[in-house]
């Protein structure tokens, strides 16, 4: 009995980094973007076999002190792999991760960073989600589509610091800000400043020239965390996915004039008590339709979240 007892625990590590070691052949050159500051771009689409999961962006900050680390990747080999790249550029200490928000494509890396010491910082409102059907189904799903990059011993860890909103802190010389910019995306939707290198760590509250998926999101939340990034002097603007913003004003507007534009039509059919496929076809998309993902979230985008919303809204719920 105390073999077996021991010759399980021997082989528990190697099953548990049996995922972790899958081999990731897909290309992530961190790129920077400041003088302390780099991200790593996902490739195009939804998470797939043929882009082994790396389809959201990471960002990390290189202080004198320890590195901050921004989302960490939708499985462990690419937590693994990221690691790896930052340790070619430093040897300092991986001492923060900080969850945008938590879906899949970008937690499930957590338990690699966990494991290189770092401390996981997550807004509070993202507790609910740890015992959720949603967390189960989608890991299900991801251990279907994504073995072996994802197995059974990938699992979603809980933050060792659970925010309540707004902090800044300083961390060898180096000066962030952590906001709090949800409900938007999620209810626990935050990003980072950098204050030094005036980069804006965004998460998936913006995507650089393209339709955001709206999803469940409060979109007047939404609108008001646009405003709330807006006040920030970013030179570089990082989304959640797609490539970086050299002009991050531009792109915040974008965002949050698709937001206003859904609310005023959709909003105005709720009033005028107008069907929603009928208030759909009336509605001039031109300014819109040619930017990507535009045929594949916008009906979604106008009818699940803010014409149905905004029905709530006009009864006051």
């Amino acid at each position: 009995m105390m073999l077996r007892k021991w010759l399980l625990l021997w082989l528990l590590p190697l099953c548990a980094s049996a995922a972790q070691d899958a081999p990731v052949t897909v290309n992530m050159d961190p790129v920077r973007v400041g003088k302390h500051s780099w991200y790593a771009q996902g490739l195009p689409g939804a998470a797939s076999a043929a882009n082994q999961g790396f389809m959201s962006n990471a960002g990390f900050v290189v202080t004198g002190a320890g590195v901050v680390v921004f989302d960490a990747l939708g499985t462990p080999p690419l937590a693994a792999e990221l690691v790896k790249r930052i340790r070619r550029i430093t040897t300092a200490p991986i001492r923060y991760v900080i969850v945008s928000h938590y879906h899949a494509d970008h937690i499930y890396g957590l338990q690699v960073f966990k494991a290189a010491g770092a401390e996981i910082w997550a807004h509070e409102d993202a507790r609910h989600y740890l015992n959720s059907p949603e967390l189960k189904a989608r890991l299900a799903q991801r251990r279907e589509e994504l073995f072996p990059w994802v197995d059974e011993h990938t699992h979603v860890l809980p933050a060792d610091r659970w925010l309540g909103g707004d902090i800044d802190f300083e961390l060898g010389g180096v000066h962030f800000s952590v906001r709090h910019v949800g409900p938007a995306h999620t209810p626990e939707d935050l990003a980072l400043y950098v204050h030094e290198d005036r980069v804006l760590y965004a998460g998936d509250v913006v995507f650089k020239g393209r339709v955001p998926f709206v999803g469940d999101a409060d979109s007047r939340a939404w609108l008001a965390a646009l405003d709330k990034l807006l006040a920030f002097p970013a030179r570089v603007l990082v989304p959640g996915h797609g490539a970086l913003s050299r002009d991050p004003r531009a792109d915040l507007t974008l965002t949050r004039d698709y937001l206003g534009f859904l609310r005023r039509t959709m909003g105005q059919a709720v009033a005028e008590m107008v069907p929603f496929e009928q208030a759909y076809a009336r509605t001039d998309w031109s300014r819109w339709q040619k930017l990507p993902a535009f045929n594949e979230a916008n009906r979604v985008n106008a009818y699940n979240n803010t014409y149905l919303l905004m029905e709530k809204e006009a009864l006051g719920q």
